[in-house]
């Protein structure tokens, strides 16, 4: 993965069609989407479940590009080692998930995996200063974890502000989860955001058998967003 801060797509396979993940991977990588990401909860640290690493391990092969595994689960530790074994590009846990936040983010580098760290709405983004060396992505949650298609939370609109300035030069995304359309898109690049993961904002209107309008959509999100990048 060669960084850089221009916008990506990063279509969340939660919207997806269930019973045909593999093709709506190749789907929404040919319509155009930089990323693959796949939300995996739990039932204990989020109120819903998904999938596990054999689901991860399932799409590996169907998925090119980058994929972006965000794990809503607590503890983070002891599935570490199998994410990393399905083939994620990006692990990112949850700074509220565990005590030790730290020797998470070592772990998953141990297995030469990006790290990533994810912030719920209520954690200021001062709960990062002394992690910026130990991560490669922070994760702003602009909707409570749990559910697709949540509203988006604008608050969260100067916590990416505010950590895009404490970056500064370090080769950091910031990624945006919850909410995100061609409406909100613009709000959080303009404040510093770079990864912009979107659900049913993607996939509404498609199917693996029409997959274009997953194509015209995160095109229309990745236009507001650029458009807000460069003013």
């Amino acid at each position: 993965m060669t960084f850089s801060r221009a916008i990506k797509i990063a279509p969340s396979i939660l919207s997806a069609d269930f019973a045909n993940f593999g093709a709506e991977c190749e789907a929404i990588e040919a319509q155009g989407a930089d990323w693959v990401h796949v939300d995996v909860m739990d039932g204990h640290f989020v109120p819903n479940i998904t999938f596990g690493p054999a689901t991860c391990a399932a799409i590996r092969k169907h998925v090119k590009g980058v994929m972006d595994v965000h794990l809503m689960i607590a503890p983070v530790d002891p599935y570490i080692e199998a994410f990393a074994r399905s083939g994620a590009d990006i692990i990112t846990a949850h700074l509220e998930a565990g005590p030790h936040i730290h020797r998470t983010l070592q772990a998953i580098r141990a297995h030469g995996v990006k790290a990533g760290l994810a912030l719920n709405p209520g954690t200021g983004p001062e709960a990062v200063l002394h992690l910026l060396d130990m991560v490669d992505l922070i994760c702003v949650m602009t909707v409570n974890p749990g559910f697709g298609g949540q509203k988006f939370i604008h608050s969260q609109v100067d916590k990416v502000r505010s950590l895009r300035e404490m970056i500064g030069d370090r080769p950091i995304h910031i990624e945006i989860d919850g909410g995100v359309t061609a409406q909100t898109a613009p709000l959080v690049a303009a404040a510093g955001a770079d990864v912009l993961v979107a659900g049913s904002a993607v996939f509404t209107g498609g199917s693996g058998a029409d997959p274009a309008p997953y194509g015209a959509n995160s095109a229309a999100i990745r236009r507001a967003a650029e458009a807000a990048k460069l003013n």
